[in-house]
């Protein structure tokens, strides 16, 4: 665990990533936005989204009062669009039920409709400052590249019930197994700090390493999008958004317009 925390807090100290917005500021909103932008989602899109997104709903409130249309064409671009709905109905609640300001607890946090548990966490960890269990893929990847390694399979958390010399099989590793590690490696860090130095260094490990998460049980394979259900209900969006039909979108995906089209109305985007 010692040579761990080290290898984490030295990668950080020379190629942490600072400058990202959303480590520059305490304010809960700020975070709830960058953390739910961040889902799925790559960094450098985010960063223009983000600013975007700041500048048309700047507070809690503005956002709670907007139309959905009008999030969702702000959204457009940044995919997964139920994103935008669960963060304006998120907001909705923050106003409704805690006068405009970001709860600092975690039961409050995640009965708010629109944060899970990870969400919860970052705000928690990120806003305030307050020590929290927090597992997404940049993290995992890193625990499972030290602590599962292909060395460690007969002694370690992946190896099979099955496992003979010679003869090693991997099985999926469940987040309940690494989870106890998490909370030794945080125990005496700052939690801010410390999360912020773990996501870049799993970051730096999947690009070093391919992707340890892979080991993971909760590993999955996002879905090509060329030719998906999501681009043509983006395309969608995208129109309803712009004010123009969609016959366009309907022509250019003839076999997954209605399925898409229908898939939006019961998501509650479009009526």
């Amino acid at each position: 665990m010692r040579q761990f925390r080290t290898a984490v807090w030295s990668y950080y100290r020379t190629h942490g990533r600072h400058d990202l917005p959303w480590r520059r500021t305490r304010n809960p909103y700020k975070i709830l936005v960058s953390e739910v932008m961040l889902q799925q989602t790559q960094i450098p899109r985010v960063l223009v989204k983000y600013k975007e997104f700041l500048k048309e709903f700047p507070t809690v409130r503005s956002l709670a009062q907007a139309p959905l249309s009008d999030v969702l064409r702000v959204w457009s671009g940044m995919g997964y669009n139920r994103r935008a709905k669960y963060l304006r109905a998120a907001a909705i609640e923050i106003v409704e039920k805690y006068g405009g300001r970001v709860p600092r607890t975690a039961v409050a946090l995640r009965s708010i409709a629109g944060i899970g548990p990870y969400t919860a966490s970052a705000i928690l960890v990120f806003a305030f400052n307050l020590p929290d269990t927090m597992i997404e893929t940049n993290i995992r990847a890193a625990f499972l590249h030290h602590f599962v390694s292909e060395a460690k399979e007969c002694a370690g958390l992946a190896c099979t019930s099955m496992c003979k010399p010679g003869l090693h099989t991997l099985k999926p590793v469940h987040d309940r197994d690494i989870l106890p590690l998490i909370t030794e490696a945080a125990e005496g860090q700052d939690p801010r700090e410390w999360h912020w130095a773990l996501m870049d260094y799993g970051s730096h490990i999947k690009k070093l390493h391919g992707n340890p998460a892979r080991k993971s049980a909760h590993y999955a394979k996002q879905s090509k999008f060329e030719g998906s259900l999501r681009q043509v209900r983006g395309a969608i969006l995208r129109a309803k958004a712009q004010g123009t039909p969609t016959r366009e979108v309907r022509l250019r995906y003839p076999e997954k317009y209605a399925q898409a089209f229908a898939s939006l109305r019961r998501d509650g985007l479009i009526t």
